[in-house]
């Protein structure tokens, strides 16, 4: 049994999605174990505590410098015995530390089809604004892994999804998440605990 731990810094959406497919049986091989924020008070530890999943906190600005913050992150993975590790809506950039120790083994939902509209700076509302002023007719959501560079990991699954004429940037950003990233995020977790995703070369294959 995996344990799967979810990062988290605000509302907690898509840890959610997560939520709801291990309420659904859809984890045979591994289960949230715990969920840890960035900030007291994200709505997303309301969301772990009321399915009785332990949650921890690990405030950036209680800490001195990021090299302190990133030693304690990295000690509650391992105390926690991290398998996978899952960002979702995790607003703080991994260090290079915590990357090389769980290499292929962290994973991110990014809101378009990368390689557009990615790379740093771009995240939230601020994707879809570029998405919609580039006039693309499909933009969706990637999960891939995280490797140092900012969403350059091999990416694992992908879905598009239709942009419409009218669509204004939450709009679209809704959509994406109700379409995509709350179907892929499930699914590549599922397929991680099950041992069917092999990185070559920096790609991903999908064992059958």
């Amino acid at each position: 049994m995996k344990n799967i731990v979810v990062l988290v810094s605000g509302g907690g959406t898509n840890l959610q999605a997560l939520i709801d497919a291990q309420n659904n049986g859809m984890f045979k091989n591994g289960r949230i174990s715990c969920v840890i924020s960035s900030k007291s008070g994200a709505y997303a530890l309301e969301r772990a505590a009321k399915n009785s999943i332990p949650t921890r906190v690990i405030a950036r600005n209680s800490y001195d410098d990021f090299s302190s913050y990133t030693d304690a992150l990295l000690s509650a993975l391992q105390e926690e015995n991290a398998d996978l590790i899952v960002l979702a809506g995790f607003m703080t950039i991994l260090d290079s530390k915590i990357i090389k120790a769980y290499e292929n083994k962290i994973v991110n939902v990014h809101p378009s089809l990368i390689p557009a509209f990615c790379g740093v700076g771009f995240y939230g509302l601020k994707v879809h604004e570029q998405a919609l002023a580039r006039g693309v007719k499909y933009s969706g959501a990637t999960v891939h892994f995280v490797n140092e560079e900012a969403d350059g990991g091999p990416i694992i699954l992908q879905k598009p999804v239709a942009v419409n004429s009218d669509d204004t940037p939450e709009v679209l950003q809704r959509r994406i998440m109700e379409e995509a990233e709350w179907i892929l995020l499930p699914n590549v977790v599922k397929l991680f605990c099950e041992d069917k995703i092999k990185v070559e070369n920096n790609k991903v294959i999908i064992k059958d």
